[in-house]
């Protein structure tokens, strides 16, 4: 018998886990004939996700290798627009999409404007939407001339959402996907320590590093220590600071 694993929805939000399934059928069809993997629903409503159990072990360093160059192929892959046909979730806060052709102003309204918006401390919030206003202009001009096209994203991609198996594949969980600048992804792989050298090295043989990678990757990962100080408060407001400190250099 096919063992399975089966997920509750703990959030206070009653889509939150048909969401997840909508992300990871718009994965595996992006990944189809591709090394990567995405777990198959089974059954999804409001209360539980059934998925097929993965019996997880260590990455190998060939598994991370045909992670990288299968994540390379995924973002090869042009879409017509930035954003996506729904609103979805990235960890406990809702995620707001939509659809847009210019990056910038998606990645600035939708993903740094919204997750400011969140902040409950009055004080900081201001501070940070004045600072989002001041570089809005330069931030929109610069994000556009650097996306080349929309690619699908994870869109929450750290160690944690990578699972190997012991019949050497590699998987993709708890997807938060749109179409964006791939290199978006990649950004987040760094926030938590990295992924292997291996990854990178394949990945980057089929997707060059931009210029001003080490600028633009905290601009992206701004994103995600806004939505972690949302979620589990100012042990994350370090990573923010930087993130701005990033907007006032370009």
């Amino acid at each position: 018998m096919t063992a399975h694993f089966v997920k509750n929805n703990r959030s206070r939000y009653k889509d939150h886990l048909l969401c997840e399934a909508q992300g990871l059928d718009a994965l595996r069809a992006a990944l189809h004939a591709n090394a990567i993997e995405v777990p198959a629903v089974i059954q999804v409503d409001e209360l539980t996700l059934t998925l097929p159990f993965i019996r997880a072990t260590q990455c190998t360093l060939t598994q991370w290798t045909m992670l990288g160059e299968g994540l390379a192929a995924m973002h090869a892959r042009p879409y017509s627009r930035f954003g996506f046909q729904a609103d979805n979730y990235i960890g406990l806060n809702r995620q707001p999409n939509g659809f847009n052709t210019s990056w910038g102003d998606f990645f600035l309204r939708q993903r740094l404007e919204y997750q400011v918006g969140l902040i409950t401390e009055r004080q900081l919030q201001r501070q940070f939407s004045d600072r989002l206003r001041q570089h809005a202009v330069r931030l929109r001009e610069y994000l556009d001339s650097g996306a080349s096209q929309p690619s699908l994203l994870h869109g929450d991609l750290w160690n944690g959402n990578v699972l190997c198996s012991e019949d050497d594949r590699v998987w993709l969980i708890d997807p938060a996907v749109y179409y964006g600048d791939a290199e978006a992804d990649l950004a987040m792989t760094e926030m938590f320590g990295g992924f292997p050298a291996e990854f990178y090295q394949a990945y980057r043989a089929c997707r060059p590093e931009p210029p001003f990678w080490a600028l633009k990757k905290q601009i992206y990962n701004l994103y995600h220590y806004l939505n972690h100080l949302n979620i589990f408060g100012n042990g994350y407001l370090s990573g923010c600071e930087a993130g701005f400190a990033a907007l006032e250099m370009i």
